[in-house]
């Protein structure tokens, strides 16, 4: 029998919607479909559990393609041009293809590029100053090379942080354009995406301001008679890459193709663009810092199965200290092994025909494509930032996210969940808080405020030479008791306080008198809803009449709050609770307890 043209899963009969509709409703028991099954993304975008042949998904044109030479960028900062090349070549003997050179004051460009081989190597400049200067050097040592990388002069990335806009900048960047007109490789424009991700905003927005950005500078460009198909030929956007897999994926096609269909109204058919993706400030942590490394590489695969061009990771400590040698060792790395081991960027892209990600960049495109005609019917990316419409905008979406964080339902690992409670953090390390400008963006951790918690309890230790000592105190049902106890353990352990392992106990009684006696500092009552109808008020009762200086917690949702709490409870820990304004409180009564 010849099986070469039988499907892959021809044994098994087809599933239509409905089929599968009706055994889910079935297995949900009553349960409602949408806040069980529905993800609602914060761009707005509600993602179904399942998508088939039924769901009738068109593919978006222009998405971009896989490139087949992927450029790993390290960043290197430049002190001088002997410093500056002897890091580049020691990033390519590490097997690094591209090099961002951030290049301050006067810098010879032949003494910074000696010894790369430019037809091989990706180099790309953030330029402070003297730009015109150094691209008219570049470019003689480039003579006759296929120069490739890029030229960021951060004429949208310094306006958007600074809330001043260099018109000068316009000059420079016309300039550039002819200075590299013969290399169609290297681009003479960057328009920065990153800021908007990492001040909090979602996926929509970074691509719709992205995109309102480029038409205010092509506008200005056109003005000084700039040609469009040569401003479209020199771009490059660096964009960051957030957390969330397969919208990540989405977000860099939809990217693409909103771009091709922007260019199209310029009169432009094709479009000579590269993207760079950057791992994000906003995902990435100082406590359990490791987990960066985890970060990167999810956001790294994304980015790459959304057709970038160019990847630069960031070392996992940079938030917190100046990179070490193996930290950007490891961030070159992971692109190397995703590339060399695992093929990305070598094979054709897996994810092109996926339901699930065509779905997601269809619909990502079109409430891109609806937030970009909002702003520019309002006069424009210039005005919406001046009167501080797009800050707004991302405020707004800023302060969704922190909720979630702060409720731990979006989770941090080594955050606001699963904290190393081995680890210990030096206090200096860790934020005071956020320090949000209104009429500006400013690229931050979200976890700051959970830090700034975190950074209390450090300072304590260190006025103190004590570490709060947390007891969980269990008794009763065996199943319930334990998995409140684990739930308290990780909940609580975000503080940075000394959370011992569960404590059984063979009745409340026991465990109230206990616990009193202990030399704990916080005492979390662990038992079943039945247990605590039965004891809970006993326990506190009994608690409160040995010691009234220890802050006292219940893991769980008891009935009786109001009586509880008079009875002397101070708090409750459950999957309700807010992690930040429950630890905070406990923080302050512990405080004071050990400064008495």
């Amino acid at each position: 029998m010849n099986d070469k043209n039988k499907s892959l899963f021809s044994e098994f009969p087809p599933v239509s919607t409905e089929q599968w509709m009706e055994r889910v409703t079935a297995d949900l028991k009553g349960a409602d479909f949408e806040k069980k099954l529905v993800w609602k993304n914060l761009s707005g975008i509600n993602i179904q559990p399942c998508y088939n042949a039924d769901s009738k998904i068109e593919q978006l044109k222009n998405t971009g393609e896989n490139s087949q030479s992927l450029f790993n960028y390290r960043s290197v900062a430049v002190a001088n041009a002997e410093s500056g090349n002897k890091l580049a070549l020691k990033a390519v003997e590490e097997g690094m293809n591209g090099i961002i050179f951030q290049v301050k004051g006067n810098v010879s460009a032949a003494s910074l590029l000696n010894g790369i081989d430019l037809n091989e190597i990706a180099v790309s400049f953030e330029l402070a100053d003297n730009a015109v200067h150094f691209t008219a050097e570049l470019v003689k040592v480039a003579k006759g090379k296929d120069l490739k990388g890029y030229i960021d002069t951060g004429i949208i990335s310094d306006y958007v942080t600074t809330g001043s806009f260099d018109e000068g900048q316009i000059e420079v960047v016309s300039e550039l354009i002819k200075l590299t007109a013969d290399f169609p490789s290297f681009k003479a424009i960057t328009i920065s995406g990153t800021e908007y991700l990492d001040s909090g905003a979602n996926q929509v927005q970074e691509i719709a301001y992205t995109l309102n950005s480029l038409v205010f500078l092509t506008d200005k460009l056109t003005e000084k008679g700039v040609d469009t198909n040569d401003i479209f030929n020199n771009l490059n956007f660096k964009l960051a890459i957030g957390l969330e897999y397969f919208v990540e994926i989405g977000k860099f096609r939809a990217f693409n193709s909103l771009l091709a269909e922007i260019a199209a109204k310029y009169g432009v058919a094709e479009v000579n663009k590269t993207v760079t993706a950057k791992t994000s400030i906003w995902s990435k942590s100082i406590t359990d810092a490791n987990t960066n490394m985890l970060r990167a590489t999810t956001e790294a695969m994304s980015a790459i199965l959304g057709n970038v061009d160019g990847v630069l990771i960031d070392p996992y400590d940079k938030e917190f200290k100046e990179p070490s040698e193996f930290s950007n060792r490891i961030a070159g790395n992971i692109t190397t092994i995703l590339r060399e081991e695992s093929y990305f960027g070598k094979v054709t892209n897996p994810v092109d025909g996926s339901y699930y990600v065509e779905e997601v960049t269809t619909k990502i495109a079109e409430k891109a494509l609806e937030l970009f005609k909002a702003i520019e019917t309002a006069g424009g990316f210039y005005a919406a930032f001046e009167n501080e419409t797009i800050q707004q905008q991302i405020a707004d979406i800023r302060l969704q996210k922190l909720k979630l964080i702060s409720q731990r339902r979006l989770p941090m690992v080594g955050v606001n969940k699963y904290p190393n409670l081995m680890e210990s953090v030096a206090s200096d390390l860790l934020s005071r808080g956020a320090e949000d400008n209104p009429k500006l963006l400013t690229p931050r951790r979200a976890s700051l405020e959970i830090e700034a918690m975190r950074r209390k309890t450090e300072e304590l230790v260190a006025q103190t030479k004590v570490r709060p000592i947390v007891q969980l105190a269990s008794y009763g049902n065996l199943t319930m008791r334990k998995a409140r106890a684990a739930f308290a353990y990780d909940f609580i352990g975000v503080s940075g306080f000394d959370v011992h392992q569960e404590e059984s106990f063979e009745s409340a009684a026991v465990a109230a008198t206990e616990s009193a006696k202990s030399n704990s500092h916080v005492v979390v009552i662990c038992s079943s809803d039945q247990d605590y109808d039965e004891t809970a008020l006993d326990f506190i009762k009994a608690f409160r009449a040995i010691t009234t200086s220890k802050v006292l917690l219940l893991a769980g949702a008891p009935k009786n709050m109001d009586e509880l709490t008079e009875a002397g409870l101070d708090g409750i820990v459950n999957m309700r609770t807010d992690v930040l304004v429950t630890l905070s409180s406990i923080q302050e009564k512990v405080q004071k307890t050990l400064k008495s």
